[in-house]
């Protein structure tokens, strides 16, 4: 429960505390009161008519009294300036607000022209009060949130004068409307479109009368009567010449922040910060940090991945704003879809979307492309998935608490000491390493279906490739290819970075006999590449296979490994897509694919055997292993 604390100041004899008598006898009080009383806190109540009490607190204009007055300023929420006739009136520009102004305030005032009983026996009516004397005070003053004219005698706007004051600091003005422009400002305007749009459910950019109601029931927990609903689309139709001729059947864009623009006129802004607070806006105009980041911790080696209702509702998404049926989402399609969001997620633009996924041969995004998207968001960073849902509008009214996490789902983290099973996944990493030119740009194209291209261009920047492939058994999964570019040092001396991948594919030019040492080289300097599954590939294997000038030959080497040999892949050939899902396969069951350093707990490598068998003392049999090992290595003959 918030407390609003509400400091009442003006000049002496203006009626002060008489208002704070008045409004907690009810009544007016006829016997002298005491000059300054002390602070008054009233619970919620019909005064507040909302969750929140009232602190108020009287102040003395007296100058002996100003230290104790600047304290009161200083801690209040808002301020209630009161004046009551012409004397005190011409104080509240010429002292009154400049010294408000002067201790630095930020808080809204309330305006009140206290004893109105007396003006009104002098004939000033209400409409001449407000014209004459509020309104160009208001004008000159921007820290004045509203005016109201009251009489504690005649216990005249008491509740509604210290309603406005909580109203002034639970729903302000000043966020929503530009008193001096007249029109909502921008940022109001930018969070009343996102709401027309979460709103507008078939998006044909009108709200029909069932989105209306249902926008009706969401903020205000009550049924609009079909008068009340013909009476506003006629108050639109009015304000808007260009429906006037032709009203249309429901709201567009335009009536509605008109229609809210209307409510900041007449001093109903509280209704635009119902409809804003219950889409999760903030005071500040922004959406509320804990909605667009929940509370969503992913356990090491264990990934986040969409759940059926996140698919679900991306699904959904993608199609509604498919408005050509062309099986693609265009770039007006996309912007469209985006339009309540800062834009296309930065990972996106940095991963050149949409060449990094699925496209149709216009070149627009696919479902299924839009679909490994966003898992591959979900896998690398479900922060971003979880910001994107809030402002795209996913509900989830069947979980407690309801939110954006429920579109998610934590997998089961993996295991890779000692024998790892199989991997409860749907979505899997694959970093591809190789010699340059050894055709891995070529082999994230094939993976995205693109065409074969012969120019040879370095890769400088990493590449990213998604894709779904399906298992053997017809399960579906998402399989992110990973070149790492001018990256690859940096990413494969650090271990967290090693830990976030399922699989290591090494790619080699099975025509080049200098392409296989190069991956060599990268298992000697980067010693941690040996404790996680892999697959090798050689590539190119259209072209006439070559005798690889190194230490040992790929099929031996894997031999060495207990791992399968290498996959020969031409991206020129129909049967490049079985070898994708050979290695989903490998990364689901990493035990296939792990080398036989992690599998047994012991070294492989020669300097291991040695130092194995030298241990033990069998120098002799020691030097039989070596000399075997060495034939099956391609170094030298056989035993």
């Amino acid at each position: 429960m918030a407390t609003v604390r509400i400091c009442i100041v003006g000049d002496e004899s203006v009626g002060k505390s008489s208002l704070l008598t008045s409004l907690v006898k009810d009544s007016f009080v006829t016997s002298k009161i005491q000059s300054v009383l002390p602070p008054i806190t009233i619970p919620p109540s019909s005064i507040t008519q909302e969750n929140v009490s009232i602190t108020l607190v009287d102040t003395s204009a007296l100058p002996q009294e100003r230290d104790a007055l600047k304290r009161e300023l200083r801690k209040a929420n808002c301020i209630l300036l009161v004046y009551s006739d012409h004397y005190s009136y011409e104080r509240v520009a010429l002292f009154w607000m400049p010294h408000f102004r002067s201790l630095g305030l930020n808080v809204p005032v309330v305006l009140c022209a206290n004893k109105s009983d007396l003006t009104a026996a002098n004939g000033a009516s209400t409409a001449q009060i407000i014209a004459e004397e509020m309104m160009p005070v208001m004008s000159e003053f921007k820290e004045i949130d509203s005016c109201i004219r009251t009489s504690a005698r005649e216990h005249h706007n008491i509740n509604e004068v210290f309603f406005l004051c909580q109203k002034a600091v639970t729903h302000p003005i000043a966020p929503l409307y530009d008193s001096k422009e007249a029109a909502l400002k921008p940022a109001a305007v930018d969070a009343l479109k996102r709401v027309f749009y979460l709103c507008d459910r078939d998006q044909d950019g009108l709200l029909n009368d069932k989105e209306i109601h249902d926008f009706q029931l969401r903020c205000f927990d009550k049924p609009l009567s079909d008068e009340d609903l013909a009476s506003i689309k006629r108050m639109i139709q009015r304000f808007t010449p260009q429906h006037a001729d032709s009203p249309q059947e429901g709201i567009d864009i335009e009536g509605f922040i008109l229609l809210n623009k209307m409510f900041a006129e007449k001093g109903r802004h509280e209704t635009i910060w119902i409809i804003l607070r219950k889409f999760q806006y903030s005071d500040s105009l922004s959406l509320k940090d804990t909605f667009l980041h929940p509370k969503f911790d992913v356990p090491p080696f264990a990934s986040a991945e969409l759940s059926p209702a996140g698919y679900r509702f991306f699904v959904d998404l993608f199609l509604l704003h498919d408005k050509d049926n062309d099986g693609g989402l265009n770039p007006s399609e996309l912007a469209a879809l985006f339009a309540p969001t800062p834009g296309i997620p930065a990972s996106w633009t940095d991963s050149a979307f949409p060449s990094c996924t699925v496209r149709n041969e216009a070149g627009h995004i696919t479902l299924q492309g839009w679909l490994a998207q966003w898992s591959m968001t979900t896998f690398t960073e479900p922060r971003t998935t979880l910001a994107y849902l809030a402002y795209l509008g996913f509900e989830s009214p069947n979980t407690k608490p309801p939110g954006t996490p429920a579109a998610l789902k934590i997998t089961k983290p993996r295991k890779r000491r000692p024998r790892p099973g199989t991997v409860e996944r749907n979505v899997f990493l694959c970093y591809v390493l190789g010699a340059p030119a050894s055709g891995k740009s070529s082999l994230l194209n094939a993976f995205l279906n693109r065409p074969f291209s012969g120019t040879y261009h370095p890769t400088i920047k990493p590449q990213t490739a998604v894709n779904s492939v399906e298992l053997p058994g017809g399960k579906q999964c998402y399989l992110i290819l990973h070149e790492l570019g001018e990256l690859e040092p940096a990413i494969l001396e650090n271990q967290a970075r090693l830990d976030e991948c399922d699989l290591l594919c090494y790619c080699y030019d099975s025509s080049d006999p200098d392409s296989f040492s190069h991956i060599l080289d990268l298992r000697t300097r980067y010693p941690a590449l040996h404790s996680l599954p892999s697959v090798f590939a050689a590539l190119k294997a259209d072209k006439d296979r070559a005798v690889q000038r190194s230490e040992s030959q790929p099929d031996g080497y894997c031999e060495s490994l207990r791992i399968p040999k290498p996959l020969h892949v031409s991206v020129k050939w129909k049967s490049a897509g079985e070898f994708f899902a050979q290695v989903a396969e490998s990364a689901s069951h990493p035990a296939l694919a792990l080398p036989r350093v992690e599998r047994d707990g012991g070294e492989t490598g020669l300097l291991g055997v040695w130092l194995a068998v030298g241990a033990v003392g069998l120098a002799g049999v020691g030097v039989g292993w070596v000399v075997w090992r060495r034939g099956i290595f391609g170094v030298g003959g056989g035993a």
